[in-house]
């Protein structure tokens, strides 16, 4: 199939593109398709205002614009990310560290329960009577180690 050597594309072709890759952008995972259509949408403003760029020239600039846009998103994506405001946010042992806490059973052969806000966990750590008020150290898992309170 051979290319009408009197077609032309516009800018509404290249604005046509950039939404469709935009949209498809939307059902793929990742950010692929969005820097790729910012790359066609730029070229649609270009074309606007030099018409007489040929198709091929059109291209070329779609090509460099699509790589140099996408390293610079990557670039900007990458200083802009976020460092964590708490980094044991999702990991609810991990954030009870330091915490005190009460067995609600005797800790024998270094085993037992105890209290933390509205349930209980299993803990580890020296024997120690029902009631004592203990303070969580570390956490493997679902069991958290413990040591009496000062």
């Amino acid at each position: 199939m051979d290319i009408d050597p009197g077609f032309l594309p516009t800018f509404w072709h290249w604005w046509i593109l950039a939404v469709v890759l935009l949209a498809l952008e939307l059902m793929a995972p990742g950010v692929v398709f969005l820097w790729v259509g910012i790359a066609a949408a730029i070229v649609g403003g270009v074309i606007l205002f030099a018409t007489h760029l040929a198709w091929e020239g059109q291209v070329l600039l779609f090509a460099a614009l699509s790589l140099a846009v996408t390293a610079g998103g990557r670039i900007w994506w990458k200083c802009r990310s976020v460092e964590e405001r708490d980094p044991t946010l999702n990991r609810r042992g991990a954030s009870l560290i330091g915490t005190t806490c009460v067995l609600v059973t005797d800790l024998v052969n270094g085993r037992g329960r105890a209290r933390v806000g509205d349930s209980t966990w299993t803990v580890t750590g020296p024997d120690t009577p029902k009631g004592t008020a203990v303070r969580i150290t570390a956490v493997d898992g679902s069991i958290l180690s413990v040591e009496p309170a000062a």
